[in-house]
């Protein structure tokens, strides 16, 4: 199995039908550690768009990746929509705080990768959700999201 095709299999599970393609087109440079050999970074035409967590086979978007798959899918798909009062704070890496959420993709599970964006659907960061997006909405407290990168960085 090659590794391109590998790393479209884990993008199906990790975030949908098709989402695999958008973000691993054919021509995309796969990074291999030399300790390991295995799958380290992503890129596509020097640009890092994903890596693999070495704890769990999973991948963590980049703002770059977040970009290509924000391209293709709609909303709210896979996002965590701010206020945007606070938008400038998210797109410099601060985290996302529930009581600043105003929708989440209801399929959101603790510990997924999301794709945080304002109220107009503009990119402000990536990260991994504390929460899943029914209890983004609904609570009033505490991090909903651990922003990894924003784009304003």
């Amino acid at each position: 199995m090659n590794n391109i095709y590998r790393l479209r299999r884990i993008a199906e599970y990790q975030f949908g039908e098709g989402i695999g393609d958008i973000i691993f087109p054919d021509d995309v440079e796969i990074e291999i550690s030399k300790r390991t050999g295995k799958i380290k970074r992503i890129t596509l035409k020097g640009k890092v768009l994903a890596t693999l967590r070495p704890r769990d086979g999973m991948i963590a978007l980049t703002v770059e990746g977040a970009k290509k798959i924000k391209e293709k899918i709609k909303p709210p798909k896979l996002r965590v929509t701010v206020m945007n009062e606070v938008a400038k704070y998210i797109r410099k890496g601060r985290n996302v705080f529930a009581k600043h959420v105003k929708d989440a993709d209801p399929e959101i599970r603790p510990g997924s990768e999301v794709i945080i964006v304002d109220e107009e659907d503009n990119l402000l960061a990536v990260g991994k959700a504390i929460l899943n997006g029914k209890e983004m909405i609904a609570f009033k407290s505490g991090i909903a999201v651990k922003v990894r990168r924003g784009v304003g960085e």
